[in-house]
Order: structure tokens, then C-alpha cells, then sequence
């Protein structure tokens, strides 16, 4: 059956694959703009499009999230930093291990390009560690570990905390250790203490940090007290988004690789639904730069599409969203200097100073809208120790 012209000017009413040649004149956003047309590069030019069109608003909340082995390759310093010094960053889910290997950069401790076809066996000999193509000296490793426990015998870090709070007072103590050495803004942590950018990791036990905190427990030292709550993370990390949400603006977020940083920032939104039997939508904006895949399970929950069914994201916003398939040291350098070079500087939200102003905001909607609260606290009540 023959279709009408209207129907079928339909399907071809995008852009037509007719690039320019690229030339040495080409600037970054004329090569994604102009060149990028199809493929993973279709979708790149969709995500940067997408953050210039309304990630950038200054009622937009973003959360990024970071996983993978990123900051000992250097996007720490090149990528993740001049984005949250331009304010495209207001809030930071990340492994602990990036955390870690952050703290070498303020320590002025080298890490070098090495290759990944090498004998593995001769590494340990020399007491070299290896991540994939980047070769490190075992003793930055020891070094590192010892000024960290320096750091957490301090008497600010002897209380029960989460890791916002955890990861502000390092913060403050690499940014002292940044400027007396004169070394310039080279640690992620250290610029979140500066421009008050809540940073959480939802695994603190599985890092090098969360090994020196366990080291110092087994001395059993009643004046060693720090505690890493994670419950307070979930609470922390929900308040943010409902905020975002109920101050009338909406909520980003780009995820960076896969683990549980990714799904951490997701899991606000059924927190708030869910649990706390807050009416909501879901996550406005999604732009999410992995190599996983869902049907193995490694992506399972968290693609636009299939977040909608958790209520991760806003069913009505779900075209306002982009997966990009591949390799996030490729994809994220080139996602910051599309930002950079046309998106202003927007004003920082310093979400760290309004911690607890947010996180009482949050108690009082779930009490306002939970009706089983009454009965959870009878049966509280009503515990013998």
C-alpha cells in the first residue's frame, strides 16, 4: 500500500549526511556538530547537543557519576576538574579507588605512561604496579596510605560521618597540602572542597581508603572514632535531587562508566518514590557514557528505556536522553571541550554548604508524606535490646 508523502517526509526529515571536510581549522564543536552524524558519534553529538540545550539551565541540578580506573589516567586533571570549575558539576558519585588514586595527584606522587604488553611477573619483581597502560612505583601506593592515615587521625575525622562530609574535610586537608607545595589544581577532591561540590562514593569499604580506615580500626584505639555511615550517603544523595525537583528545577545526570557509582545517583529517585512515599518522576536529563551492555546484565536497570520502569527516570522527559556506547577516556575529553568552548560559566550551587538545610528539607517531605511512619516507630518502640 502506498504511503502518503506527509508520512513518509516523516522518516526523512532529519539531517542530511552531507559533512564538510574536516580541515586543521576545525574547532571541537565544529567537528562534533558537523561531522559527528552517525554511529557512537551520532550519539556523542546528541549528548553534547543535549547538555548545551538544557543541562546548562541554571535550574538544572547535575550529578555526575564516575567509575572505571579514570583519575590515574589523568581525566581528573584534564577532564573532570575545568568542568566543575565552570560549574557543570554540582554533585559527584565515585569509586573509591578514583578517590584514592586523586590523593597521588595532590601528593605530587608520579604515575607514568607505560604499555600493556609487558610481563607482569617482572612488575612485581621491580615492585611496579601496573593499571593497564599506566605504571606506578608500589611506593607511591605507601606513601599515599601514610599520609592518609596521617589525615584521618585528625581530631575533626573522629565521629560517625558520611562520605560528603568524609570527602570534604580530605578535601580541605589535600587543598592545604595543593597550595603549600604550589602544584596547582590537580586533585579532584581538593577543587569539591573549594567550590563546595558534594562528593559521595557508595562502596567506601572497597578502596585502598577503606582499607587504611580498617587498618586504623584494628589498633582499637578508644580515641579513633571514625565511622562511615552509608545510610547517610543515600539520605545525602536523595536530598539533592529533591531539591532539585521540589525548588521547582529539574535533575541531570551523566553517568560516567558503570559499577555502583551509577547506579548510586540513580537510585535517589526510587528512593524518594519507593521508600519514602514521596510523589515524584524520576531524573529529567540522562547522558550516559559506557562500554557495558544491558543484556548481560551489565547495564541492566539503568539505560533510559529500562530506568523509566524503576522510576529512576521521568517517563515524560524520555527522549531528553543519550546513551553513548564506548570508551569513556575517549568520549569524556571530548564531552568537556564541547562544554568548555560553548557553554558560559555557570554560577555554583556549593550544595555542600546547604548540606544539612537539605537533608532536614528531606526529613520533613517523607514525614509529611509517609503514613506508615507512626507504625515504624511504634515497632521501634517497642525493641528489646
Amino acid at each position: 500500500m502506498k504511503k502518503s508523502s506527509k508520512e513518509k517526509k516523516r522518516f526523512l526529515c532529519g539531517k542530511r549526511i552531507l559533512p564538510p571536510a574536516i580541515s586543521k581549522e576545525f574547532s571541537v564543536a565544529q567537528l562534533i556538530e558537523e561531522t559527528m552524524l552517525a554511529y557512537n558519534g551520532g550519539r556523542l553529538r546528541a549528548a553534547c547537543l543535549l547538555f548545551k540545550e538544557y543541562l546548562a539551565k541554571d535550574n538544572v541540578t547535575i550529578g555526575f557519576s564516575l567509575a572505571g580506573a579514570l583519575t590515574p589516567a589523568g581525566l581528573g586533571v584534564s577532564a573532570i576538574i575545568p568542568l566543575m570549575k565552570h560549574g557543570y558539576i554540582d554533585w559527584m558519585v565515585a569509586t573509591g579507588a578514583n578517590m584514592y588514586h586523586d590523593m597521588h595527584f595532590a601528593f605530587n606522587l608520579p604515575l607514568y605512561q607505560g604499555t600493556h604488553c609487558i610481563n607482569d611477573v617482572k612488575l612485581r619483581e621491580h615492585q611496579i604496579f601496573r593499571i593497564y597502560d599506566i605504571f606506578g612505583d608500589a611506593q607511591v601506593l605507601y606513601e599515599t596510605d601514610r599520609r592518609l592515615r596521617e589525615i584521618l587521625v585528625r581530631p575533626e575525622f573522629q565521629k560517625e560521618m558520611g562520605t560528603q562530609e568524609f570527602y570534604y574535610l580530605l578535601g580541605k586537608a589535600l587543598d592545604e597540602h595543593e597550595k603549600k607545595h604550589k602544584l596547582g589544581e590537580v586533585s579532584i577532591l581538593a577543587c569539591a572542597y573549594r567550590l563546595g561540590i558534594p562528593i559521595f562514593t557508595s562502596s567506601p569499604g572497597d578502596s585502598t581508603i577503606g582499607m587504611d580506615i580498617a587498618g586504623l580500626e584494628l589498633i582499637e584505639n578508644k580515641n579513633f572514632k571514625l565511622k562511615i555511615n552509608p545510610s547517610i550517603d543515600v539520605n545525602e544523595t536523595t536530598a539533592i535531587v529533591l531539591n532539585a525537583k521540589f525548588s521547582g528545577g529539574k535533575s541531570a545526570v551523566v553517568l560516567i562508566g558503570g559499577g555502583s557509582p551509577k547506579n548510586f545517583v540513580l537510585q535517589t529517585e526510587p528512593h524518594i518514590q519507593e521508600i519514602l512515599m514521596i510523589k515524584e518522576m524520576g531524573h529529567d536529563y540522562d547522558i550516559n557514557i559506557t562500554d557495558a551492555r544491558p543484556d548481560t546484565g551489565g547495564l541492566s536497570g539503568a539505560t533510559p528505556q529500562e530506568a523509566v520502569s524503576w522510576g529512576k527516570i521521568n517517563p515524560q522527559q524520555i527522549e531528553k536522553n543519550v546513551v553513548v556506547y564506548g570508551d569513556a577516556t575517549v568520549y569524556l575529553p571530548l564531552l568537556t571541550a564541547y562544554i568548555l568552548s560553548v557553554l558560559p560559566k555557570r554560577k555554583h550551587k556549593r550544595l555542600y554548604d546547604r548540606r544539612k538545610e537539605l537533608y532536614q528539607r528531606l526529613r520533613e517531605e517523607y514525614f509529611k508524606h509517609n503514613k506508615e511512619i507512626p507504625k515504624l516507630q511504634n515497632l521501634l518502640n517497642n525493641i528489646k535490646l
